[in-house]
C-alpha cells in the first residue's frame, strides 16, 4: 500500500517550499520522499547544515540549472553528520570559494573560518579542518586584515558556531558564487557537492566508531581446583 506521504511520480524541482508534492518539490523535500520521511525540506535524514546548503543552492539555481541538481538529492539522505560536522563543513564550503566571491562576502567568510580555525585547537582529529581553514585565509589577507582591525579575538563557544556561525558562512557563500558569477549553475552545483563531501555518510561514521571502539577483554578459562586428595597422595 502507497504511503499517502509519497507523491505518484517525483516533482519538477523548483524554489522555495512547498506545501504538497503536487506544486513541486526543492531539493530536500525531494530528498525526505527518497528517505521515506513525512514531507518536509527539514528531513531528519540529512544534517541540518548540509539541508541548508542544498536549500540555499536550490533557491538561487536557475530553473534550468536546477534540474541537473536531481542526480545529487540520493547522496544527502543518511547524511545526518555528528558533532564535527558543522565546522567540516562549513569550512569546506568557506574555503571552496573564499578566494574569488565579492570582497564583503570575503570578510563574512574569513570571520567565520578564523573561529573555526580557534575551535579546531590543538584537537587532533580536526587537524584537516585547520589546517584546510588556514590555507583558505592565507589567500585572503585583505579580509583577514579588516577581521583584525575590529578587535574580535575571542573564541566563541561551538553551540555559538553551530547557531549562528556556520549557517551564515554557508549562505553567504552560496550568495556570493550566484553574485559572483551569475547564472552559473555548476559553480553551484560544485558547492554543494563540496558540502557532501565534507560530511560523512552514517554508515562510514558507523564503522569509523565500531573499529575505534576497544575489544573486549577475552576471558580466561577457569582453572579447575586441585582436588585436596591428590595433592596429599602425591607428597607423601
Amino acid at each position: 500500500m502507497r504511503s499517502s506521504s509519497a507523491p505518484d511520480a517525483l516533482p519538477v524541482l523548483s524554489r522555495g517550499k512547498h506545501w504538497s508534492p503536487r506544486r513541486g518539490a526543492c531539493f530536500m523535500e525531494l530528498a525526505s520522499v527518497l528517505a521515506g520521511e513525512r514531507w518536509s525540506d527539514h528531513p531528519s535524514c540529512t544534517h541540518p547544515l548540509l539541508a541548508a546548503l542544498a536549500r540555499e543552492v536550490n533557491d538561487l539555481t536557475s530553473d534550468g540549472d536546477r534540474q541537473r541538481l536531481v542526480g545529487l538529492v540520493p547522496s544527502v539522505v543518511g547524511r545526518s553528520g555528528d558533532e564535527q560536522t558543522w565546522l567540516r563543513v562549513a569550512v569546506a564550503v568557506a574555503s571552496s570559494v573564499a578566494y574569488d566571491v565579492p570582497e564583503p562576502t570575503q570578510r563574512v567568510l574569513a570571520g567565520g573560518l578564523l573561529q573555526a580555525e580557534r575551535l579546531c585547537g590543538e584537537d587532533p582529529g580536526l587537524a584537516d579542518v585547520r589546517r584546510q581553514a588556514r590555507a583558505a585565509l592565507d589567500t585572503v589577507p585583505g579580509a583577514v586584515r579588516w577581521i583584525e582591525q575590529l578587535g574580535v579575538r575571542g573564541r566563541i563557544s561551538p553551540r555559538m558556531f553551530a547557531r549562528n556561525c556556520a549557517p551564515t558562512m554557508v549562505r553567504c557563500a552560496v550568495e556570493g558564487v550566484a553574485v559572483g558569477s551569475p547564472g552559473d549553475g555548476a559553480r553551484l552545483r560544485a558547492l554543494l557537492e563540496v558540502g557532501i563531501a565534507a560530511c560523512a555518510p552514517d554508515v562510514d561514521r558507523q564503522a569509523s566508531s565500531a573499529a575505534a571502539a576497544p575489544e573486549p577483554p577475552v576471558a580466561s578459562a577457569p582453572v579447575e581446583p586441585t582436588p585436596v586428595s591428590s595433592v596429599s597422595s602425591s607428597s607423601t
